[in-house]
């Protein structure tokens, strides 16, 4: 249960206030157009104006809110038990390549963050892969020989400063934690003093690929390039079809206050309970210090996430009894069939429209190295490790189960979701404060009960491939469980890949009342919260 002092609301958003960038209002011309304002658009934004290059950044909603506003802030080179599958299944030289071109982006934050000056709680500390189950740790024994082949200063170890024991961990030093909103508000300064332009409420939902090439908002205005990067984390076009090889994820965080003395100074994860992640941060308040704790992976659109919520905290609890909760968010991100990020030419005929994309949860590093990779594809200074995140590449052997299993999901949804919905006949049938897909006047409909107005109800048919979006029940909103897209209960887009709002469904919103069909309806079926 959620106690009173806590805000669902992330910590990185809570303690930075963004600048007031203009709408995309008239046509611009530039060398480069940046699609979307994450971490991985910033970066290459900034690369590139650091570069000399005339730079437009556009972004639906605000710079480093939406995905990069919500995340846990660890740049590290140390990806969960990555480096045994990359030698297993890609090789050793593509698990070096992978594993410098990731150290090479925490070191360039360092960098960065000296040159430019900024305040971001940046810390130095080591990164551990943990295990408490003796099948696991053996993966992580094994985990550490490989990171280690692969070129990271990486060692096995039963020692840790976690207040609970395990049997083991992978540990490589010298990795990054920091403030991310605090960094790339930063760089948001520096790509506008070097002549770069920042666009926000501006949805783009067109793309021409020609010479010049020329990408469209929601509102007719165009903005011309030479090149095109799409950094939406999720593509918004599906022209190269990556949206049948990228599976959306979405991670619950609970962040609240111990003593100092409580805190670990390590970053830790663990491939158990659904994954676990422990690490802190610094905090105004004397003698405390912010812990941060994720876990719960789930599939957006799946149900129960408020009870998901309540795993994560009590598990928080159990190991950390001096926490006070403050925050809970949730993030999101998307994993690729063969575990490797999309970074280059987003399709095969393309020669100037790029892609970043599939972090697998690691958006901070890849971020960054996306930002590297992408400039220097389009200044000419191609990096060693390019190759190895083509989008175009294509391993039937690597990825046939996971792309199976993937569209195996998706189908599910698409058909299962279809079956015979309950009709809507009343207010009182959608509890207030949650949702339900229901039939309204031969629609299917998401309908929440707002505790104040009444019922609401939009189209259940997402706009991108017309799955059926279900509720979520912790953070008020209708998620897509095929990729990932998520609306608001007016209908809203907040997550992409979807670019249009779900269309709104009349329904009488006064509670208690008839709520649009006649014929009693069903009350069983379909549930949401």
């Amino acid at each position: 249960m959620r106690r009173e002092t806590e805000r669902y609301e992330s910590y990185w958003m809570a303690t930075t206030q963004g600048g007031n960038h203009p709408p995309l209002s008239e046509p611009v011309d530039v060398d480069v157009a940046v699609v979307g304002g994450g971490i991985a658009g910033l970066c290459t934004a900034w690369e590139l104006s650091r570069a000399g290059r005339r730079v437009a950044l556009v972004e639906a909603l605000r710079v480093a809110e939406s995905v990069t506003g919500h995340t846990t802030g660890k740049v590290s080179s140390l990806h969960g038990l990555r480096y045994a599958r990359l030698i297993r299944e890609a090789g050793r030289e593509t698990a070096r390549l992978y594993a410098r071109s990731q150290q090479e982006a925490v070191e360039h934050v360092v960098a960065t963050a000296d040159e430019l000056g900024i305040d971001c709680d940046l810390e130095r500390a080591p990164a551990y892969v943990y295990a408490e189950s003796p099948e696991v740790r053996d993966e992580v024994r094994a985990e550490a020989a490989a990171a280690c082949e692969a070129g990271l200063d990486a060692v096995f170890t039963e020692e840790t400063d976690l207040p609970f024991p395990v049997l083991g961990a992978v540990r490589v030093p010298d990795q990054v934690q920091f403030h991310p909103r605090k960094y790339l508000l930063a760089l948001v300064a520096d790509i506008l003093a070097h002549g770069g332009q920042i666009f926000e409420d501006s949805r783009v939902v067109g793309l021409s690929e020609g010479t010049p090439c020329r990408v469209t908002t929601e509102s007719g205005v165009q903005v011309t390039a030479r090149d095109v990067v799409v950094a939406t984390h999720y593509p918004v076009f599906d022209r190269a079809l990556l949206f049948a090889r990228l599976r959306p994820v979405r991670e619950l965080v609970v962040a609240g206050l111990v003593p100092a003395s409580d805190a670990p100074d390590g970053m830790y994860v663990s491939p158990e309970t659904r994954t676990r992640s422990v690490r802190s941060a610094p905090s105004s308040e004397d003698g405390q210090r912010l812990l941060i704790l994720t876990g719960e992976k789930f599939t957006p659109g799946a149900r129960g996430v408020e009870r998901r919520h309540g795993r994560l905290a009590q598990w928080a609890r159990d190991r950390f009894p001096s926490l006070r909760p403050m925050y809970r968010w949730a993030a999101q991100d998307a994993s690729t069939t063969d575990g490797m990020p999309y970074v280059g030419y987003f399709h095969p005929g393309t020669k100037h429209v790029y892609v970043a994309t599939g972090f697998d949860g690691w958006g901070m590093s890849g971020g960054v190295m996306a930002g590297r990779l992408l400039a220097g594809m389009i200044t000419g200074a191609k990096l060693p490790w390019t190759d190895v995140y083509d989008p175009r590449r294509l391993h039937p052997l690597r990825e046939a189960l996971p792309f199976v299993k993937a569209q195996a999901g998706v189908a599910r949804h698409f058909v299962g979701d279809r079956i015979r919905l309950p009709k809507l006949d009343g207010a009182l049938q959608v509890a207030p404060g949650t949702g339900r897909v229901l039939r309204v006047r031969g629609r299917r409909a998401a309908v929440y009960h707002d505790p104040g107005t009444g019922l609401r109800a939009v189209s259940a048919n997402c706009t991108h491939l017309g799955c059926t979006v279900q509720f979520n029940d912790a953070e008020r909103t209708w998620d897509c469980p095929c990729h990932g897209s998520r609306f608001g209960v007016d209908g809203a887009v907040l997550n992409g890949p979807a670019t249009r709002p779900l269309e709104p469904v009349e329904v009488d919103r006064r509670p208690g009342e008839d709520g649009g069909e006649k014929d009693g309806g069903n009350r069983g079926g379909e549930g949401g919260g």
